[in-house]
């Protein structure tokens, strides 16, 4: 089938390619599209050139499903428009996310909602995705009330300029234009997206709400504290979460290992656990770390890391259209 990508040439734009190729979707024609100044350039797919266009000629093209990744703002404007048009539209932007006419879709999780209606499908934020997979499969066990998270973030969430940003500090270079208020190398930034009126960043407040809306419950309670740090492979999270019913660790590992999507690497006494320099280029979530919290009941403790350019992004929202590809919904 047809299948657009909007922004295609960024960094998240980037690895939707390499993800449409490894996984084999069976794209008839790809048209890549990105900003004005990006119009007539080449992109490689599969071996060959293509020709990088316009939206105006992406939605006279007629692709069955478009995948965005070029912001909030574009999505908002150009999203509705492709639907018009009839076009099945993934985005990856927060634009959609919190609307209540609209899915916010994890395929392990809530894929068996989407209908052929929904042509605008929201994708939910990274350090959710990552979460989500781990805490859903323990929700129908165990039902939980509470999830307390604190990330540390790859700056490849912030997008290529922060990586410049890091790499220019390590080598030395201050005339790189700088992306956080602070230096990231050497540094932890306690900062994600703007901060509200609450005294929580947008980025804290995102876990907070589309934790609820994919998991389907209103009543889980998520605090969360989001940090961006010096590294490049993905996002690790420290999560503890309460439970209304108590569990065993040995049925949360079983159930974890069972799960899809979801790889266990609980081995501390042979220095295995999540790492993002281990989960960069990877699809799955890791998890480990799984220990019973000892100060208070029906509480666990949980490592995750998953590659945020990938689950977090770019195989999410692919992994969105093989389901709508297969169930004949576009």
């Amino acid at each position: 089938m047809k299948i657009a990508v909007v922004g295609s040439t960024g960094l998240v734009g980037s690895e939707i390619l390499k993800v449409l190729e490894e996984r084999n979707f069976p794209v008839t024609e790809l048209i890549p599209v990105a900003s004005e100044r990006s119009v007539g350039k080449q992109i490689t797919f599969k071996g060959k050139q293509v020709t990088v266009v316009s939206f105006e000629d992406a939605i006279a093209a007629k692709p069955a499903i478009a995948i965005f990744s070029a912001g909030g703002g574009t999505s908002l404007k150009l999203a509705p428009l492709f639907a018009e048009a009839g076009i099945t539209v993934v985005d990856n932007s927060s634009a959609w996310r919190m609307d209540p006419t609209k899915k916010l879709v994890v395929p392990e999780i809530n894929a068996h909602t989407l209908t052929k209606e929904d042509k605008i499908i929201a994708n939910p934020n990274c350090s959710t995705i990552q979460m989500v997979v781990v805490l859903n499969p323990l929700h129908k066990k165990y039902g939980v009330k509470r999830v307390v998270v604190s990330t540390y973030q790859s700056v490849t969430g912030t997008g290529k300029a922060a990586v410049d940003q890091l790499f220019a500090e390590r080598s030395g270079d201050q005339s790189t234009q700088k992306v956080y208020p602070h230096p990231i190398d050497l540094n932890v930034l306690p900062h994600i997206d703007v901060f509200l009126d609450n005294g929580y960043t947008k980025e804290e407040m995102k876990m907070v709400n589309e934790t609820k809306k994919i998991m389907g419950d209103d009543t889980i309670q998520v605090t969360a504290t989001t940090v961006r740090i010096p590294t490049i492979g993905g996002h690790s999270e420290a999560v503890n979460v309460e439970f209304e019913n108590d569990f065993d660790v040995t049925d949360v590992t079983k159930i974890l290992s069972e799960a899809d999507g979801v790889i266990v690497q609980d081995d501390p006494k042979n220095y295995l656990y999540p790492m993002p320099l281990t989960a960069h280029g990877k699809d799955e979530v890791f998890v480990g770390r799984i220990r019973r919290d000892e100060s208070q009941g029906n509480t666990l403790n949980l490592w995750i890391v998953a590659d945020n350019l990938r689950k977090g992004a770019a195989t999410n929202a692919v992994q969105i259209a093989e389901y709508l590809a297969e169930n004949n919904l576009v």
